[in-house]
């Protein structure tokens, strides 16, 4: 993997697979041109994006690096990369890291069973009232 790959850059950012084939062409400009008008997103926010092309043997991922656009790309020699199942209406499959990571190793997703993990409840930090700490004003006095 590269060292700065966008599975390990911004470790807050959604990573989403786009649903349609992609001219391989398409570059920078083109490809950031998909994330304003079908994923309805700024590139500066941090996500990162992946588009296949029609034979899926090649893929592109896109992401913001800090201070500019990056681009990694790979061609495989032999077989494909599998697109997930998605809705016939769907523009995009919002993946995890580990997903990411199958696809690019060439394991079939669908195979894949998770065993149970814990996961942390998310909490706003920024709206915070007073059912959150019941006793905070008791402890003030």
């Amino acid at each position: 993997m590269l060292p700065h790959s966008p599975m390990r850059a911004n470790f807050g950012a959604q990573l989403y697979l786009y649903a349609k084939d992609v001219d391989m062409r398409r570059s920078f400009d083109g490809l950031q041109a998909i994330v304003q008008s079908e994923f309805m997103r700024d590139i500066l926010q941090g996500d990162t994006f992946l588009f296949l092309n029609k034979r899926r043997d090649r893929i592109k991922i896109l992401w913001w690096d800090g201070d500019g656009m990056a681009i990694f790309m790979k061609r495989l020699e032999a077989g494909t990369y599998q697109r997930p199942c998605m809705a016939a209406d769907q523009v995009s499959l919002l993946m995890d890291r580990t997903e990411v990571e199958l696809l690019l190793s060439g394991i079939e997703l669908s195979s894949v069973k998770r065993r149970k993990r814990y996961q942390a409840e998310t909490k706003s930090l920024t709206h915070s009232t007073a059912t959150d700490h019941p006793n905070e004003d008791k402890n003030r006095s």
